[in-house]
């Protein structure tokens, strides 16, 4: 089943404020939180969309890539990615713990305790893709370097905080005593501290390690686009969740077709002879190798055009197409008996060039290809 619009999710316009997007999820979150519908797993279904939808729309960068590519952007179309933090795991943890704060004070699960959630960073690596893995998508398996809990690591309440991750300072002022809360400086806010830290761990329990991580790649990722595979980025120091494995899409560089867009460009050359007389060539595409024919009296700068050849839409579900650019081959040496041809040839007026008018210049050519 496809996606809901994020903007219809939260029930705005694509021109709506970060306020106007904020008040919006809250209405909603308000209205379908489980505390207010225990039971009705419809009801969790639009408090997670929901969420979802704020997670991208309140974020600058996703936004942008949102409005430009749709959910396809955000990696939302294979199982394992998810253009915010929550991918196909999302669970009521996750919200409570990112949105809380929107909440207020309606409902337990929200903003109640000050205590910062555990996570671990996101890591971001680059992965290369060719033309082929890029139209039909592909698995990798990449090794990683990770942090991740250091067997035997320990932790035990922070003694400054007990274990709140808030310190409150009282001073008197000329209006009396002022409270103030703070993170505890102590835990840096995640009400504990280390207990147990093996040989070669950093201070938080962490080692570093590699780990081997297989990537789905969907079908139409492009260069520049992001995928996140969730909980595969570094572990988060005493037991916490762990960070998202961000992954850039990079493309190669193929020696002889040429994207554009959805589009795919190569050239192909003929002889002399093959142009007059007509012929068959098998040429490469994306999808394997395919037969072409070469009208006679095919000019050079011919644009064939291969519908369905170029590579599938990011925000569609239909593909692009492959441009054939024909250049006609004119030999450089040439044997006596072929010279004699063709000084023959000129010498009774044939195989003149008498464009007929018909023939289409190079503009129009070119105004032909993108319309």
């Amino acid at each position: 089943m496809s996606k809901k619009d994020y903007y219809e999710v939260l029930e705005i316009s694509k021109s709506a404020s970060p306020e106007e997007i904020k008040k919006a999820y809250r209405k909603m979150a308000i209205k379908f939180h489980p505390d207010k519908n225990p039971g009705d797993s419809a009801a969790e279904e639009k408090f997670k969309e929901a969420a979802e939808a704020y997670e991208v729309l309140s974020d600058g960068n996703k936004r942008a890539r949102y409005d430009q590519y749709g959910h396809a952007g955000m990696g939302g179309a294979a199982g394992g990615f998810g253009g915010g933090g929550f991918g196909g795991g999302m669970n009521m943890d996750d919200i409570f713990s990112q949105f809380g704060d929107i909440f207020g004070g309606h409902f337990g699960g929200g903003g109640g305790s000050q205590r910062q959630q555990l996570r671990g960073s996101n890591l971001r690596v680059r992965i290369k893709l060719n033309l082929e893995e890029i139209v039909n998508g592909t698995t990798k398996t990449i090794k990683v370097k990770k942090m991740k809990l250091a067997p035997g690591a320990t932790s035990k309440t922070c003694t400054t905080c007990h274990g709140s991750g808030v310190q409150v300072k009282v001073m008197n002022t000329m209006f009396g005593q002022m409270q103030t809360q703070a993170h505890c400086s102590t835990c840096q806010g995640v009400g504990k501290i280390a207990d147990k830290i093996p040989a070669g761990a950093n201070a938080q329990g962490l080692i570093k390690e590699d780990e081997e991580v297989t990537i789905n790649i969907p079908a139409g990722a492009r260069e520049g686009i992001q995928l996140s595979v969730r909980g595969k980025g570094n572990d988060a120091p005493f037991g916490g969740n762990p960070g998202d494995l961000l992954v850039v899409v990079e493309e190669e560089i193929d020696g002889t077709i040429k994207r554009e867009g959805d589009n795919l460009h190569q050239e192909l050359y003929v002889s002399f002879a093959e142009a007059a007389l007509g012929t068959q060539k098998e040429i490469p595409t994306v999808g394997g190798k395919v037969k072409i024919k070469v009208d006679a009296g095919t000019q050079s700068g011919k644009i064939l055009r291969l519908s369905g050849k170029g590579l599938p839409s990011i925000d569609s579900y239909g593909k692009g197409d492959m441009f054939v650019h024909i250049n006609v081959w004119t030999p450089q040496t040439l044997s006596p008996a072929q010279k004699d041809f063709f000084e023959n040839q000129i010498k009774n007026g044939e195989m003149m060039a008498e464009p007929s008018g018909k023939e289409k210049t190079f503009f129009d050519k070119v105004r032909d290809l993108f319309n």
